[in-house]
């Protein structure tokens, strides 16, 4: 008997995934021949805050042992609904639910989503199939070049490969004021270099004036920060870098902005006019919110260094977002758009604001978020969100794929992998899937090569984690590992962002660690060889841009636990295996395991005779035609 119903079948959903508003999808469930319901089945739609609707099934087809039911959905509106399936037969009610990720039973489950994204909903082009690299601007490259108007308070280190400060001085403060001298103009004296890593874009981390190294506590939105040089030198490095064709993305840091900064000025560094702690009178004074005057005001995180601005406020939304804004002023200098820190804690009315002033400047602009968690159903403050709908991002740093990635190289089950990849793919729309920011490391996570053969940290202290390095055996494992955590990260949808360091070994727990100098003069070249390969074979697959992905190993079809295969589909298929152990492993008749696919022939790898081999801790790739 086939299944009641399944979404990822197209026999039983006739879209794959999230459907774009006024599109026609298809619904079909299969009931045994002895089931005789009462009425027509129905399926039972909503979405949060309205009442149900009721959608009648009639039978469209007869089969074997089954007849399939079978009805029509145009959605008028962009949001994310949800649904299951109901009959009645001899009186008694009976309910369709998802069960195993993406099939329906009849016994308790979930009920299915199904997200609908606006009519218009475009992603920007320069993105999709390319290759990003997240730098952390003070930690890449240091060109020497003299800077000017060095604000107080900061240490300059020489030590280039020396551990980032992090305990507390006397007061119990830790301010982050140790500086190792990256800059813009060391960033582009490596862009050569980046090119040959097959990068397309970069993403800074925060370049704004701010009197901590992280660069989070925003001081002044207007200025770079005079450690990595002028604002004129951005836009060098920008305009330097389209000629390598590669585009430069900004972090914009919305949410708060520093307590020593020019709006906030809790410590009196800007002398030109008052901030919001100095005087209510302040123009500032509105763009956040006191309990106790001076003293006690909202924070992020009620960390006091990071006073929170009340966003939608009009003063403060047109100054990042109006005609003579933030957004436009570093837009014109040449940025490609921006990633949102902490996007979670940004307002509907902000983020609308936000997107239509990047989308008016240029639909090719982009706008990627911070969420940690499925963006499609996020819940923050109450609210739902309505991140991927059309209205709001681009698209989100993809920290779901992040952790299946993990899980699955050290070990996790292949069904475990698929489910958390499809769930992704199946609740994104295409457009925000084109242009994921997929990665295993950044600032915010210990690196992907400590994770995956290091020790355990999340219980450990800083003191444990500063001097920690892999033993030579540790780090020869992890480097195998992350090969294969690479291989994924390059070959599943969405855009693969390296984060510095990582293609040359550089290790690190959680922060400051994580944000260590690179390791100019002493990289692991073996490792950065194997991830520009990545990006050649990425960049010549021409399916890297968009198609529909389908596991080609999964819970029903077993053919060796320790491959994952998938397809990148077009026109012509690829199917990729990606080996996570540290033996070759050999598919025999591989054509008779893989039914849905005919003229299997190489394209990356071994395979002959009908006969696929995998290297260890490899990966392979074939062309076929998928079979309807």
């Amino acid at each position: 008997m086939k299944p009641i119903y399944d979404t990822w079948n197209l026999g039983y959903k006739s879209i794959f995934g999230a459907v774009r508003q006024f599109d026609t999808c298809r619904f079909s469930i299969r009931l045994s021949k002895d089931i005789r319901p009462d009425f027509p089945p129905v399926i039972v739609l909503f979405r949060t805050g309205f009442k149900e609707r009721f959608l009648p099934m009639s039978v469209s087809a007869e089969e074997e042992d089954c007849f399939v039911y079978s009805c029509e959905f145009t959605p008028r509106y962009s949001d994310v609904h949800y649904y299951y399936f109901s009959y009645t037969s001899g009186g008694t009610r009976h309910y369709i639910k998802r069960v195993n990720c993406h099939e329906g039973a009849e016994r308790d489950g979930e009920l299915f989503q199904l997200t609908v994204y606006a009519h218009d909903y475009e992603t920007p082009d320069f993105l999709k199939g390319g290759v990003m690299y997240q730098i952390f601007p003070d930690r890449f490259c240091k060109s020497g070049k003299p800077k000017e108007n060095i604000p107080e308070g900061r240490v300059l280190r020489e030590d280039w490969e020396g551990t980032p400060w992090y305990k507390p001085d006397h007061n119990g403060h830790v301010w982050n004021n140790d500086y190792f001298g990256g800059d813009f103009a060391g960033i582009q004296s490596k862009l050569k270099y980046l090119s040959s890593l097959g990068v397309t874009c970069i993403y800074l981390n925060p370049i704004f004036e701010s009197h901590e190294n992280h660069r989070y506590n925003t001081a002044d939105y207007r200025n770079a920060d005079p450690l990595l040089g002028t604002n004129d030198e951005f836009g060098e490095l920008c305009a330097e870098a389209k000629k390598y064709g590669i585009s430069v993305i900004l972090d914009g840091v919305f949410s708060h902005t520093g307590a020593d900064s020019r709006y906030f000025n809790k410590f009196g560094r800007y002398k030109d006019e008052p901030g919001a702690y100095q005087s209510k009178d302040s123009k500032y004074y509105d763009w956040y919110t006191f309990i106790n005057y001076p003293n006690e005001y909202e924070a992020w995180w009620g960390i006091d260094t990071l006073p929170n601005v009340w966003e939608n406020n009009e003063d403060y939304t047109e100054f990042i977002c109006g005609e003579e804004g933030v957004l436009k002023y570093w837009l014109d200098k040449g940025a490609a758009g921006f990633r949102l820190d902490v996007a979670d804690e940004l307002p509907d009315q902000f983020l609308n604001n936000l997107r239509k002033c990047v989308k008016d400047y240029g639909k090719d602009k982009i706008v990627i978020g911070e969420v940690w968690e499925d963006a499609s159903n996020k819940e923050s403050y109450g609210v739902k969100r309505r991140y991927l709908l059309g209205d709001q991002l681009d698209s989100v740093m993809n920290y779901p794929f992040r952790e299946a990635i993990i899980s699955f190289v050290k070990g996790g089950q292949v069904r475990d992998f698929i489910y958390s990849i499809m769930t992704i793919l199946e609740n994104y729309p295409q457009p925000s899937i084109d242009v994921l920011m997929n990665f295993v490391s950044t600032h915010d996570i210990e690196r992907a090569i400590n994770r995956l053969a290091g020790d355990y940290c999340d219980d450990k202290d800083k003191d444990w984690m500063a001097e920690r390095y892999l033993t030579p055996e540790q780090y020869a494992q992890g480097k195998n590992m992350l090969k294969v955590a690479m291989a994924l990260m390059f070959f599943l949808p969405g855009v693969p962002s390296i984060y510095y360091g990582d293609e040359a070994g550089l290790q690190g727990y959680k922060d400051p660690f994580n944000r260590r100098c690179y390791p100019w003069g002493k990289e692991d070249q073996e490792l950065i060889s194997f991830v520009s390969e990545l990006s050649r074979v990425r960049k010549s697959i021409p399916n890297m841009k968009s198609g529909r992905t389908y596991f080609v190993i999964n819970e029903g079809q077993t053919i060796d636990e320790r491959l994952v295969g998938f397809t990148r589909q077009g026109a012509e298929d690829y199917i990729i295996f990606v080996n996570r152990s540290g033996e070759d492993v050999t598919v025999s008749e591989l054509s008779s395991k893989l039914e849905r696919f005919r003229d299997l022939k190489p394209f990356n790898g071994s395979y002959k005779d009908d006969v696929l081999t995998v290297p260890a801790y490899g990966y392979a790739i074939i062309r076929a035609t998928f079979v309807k």
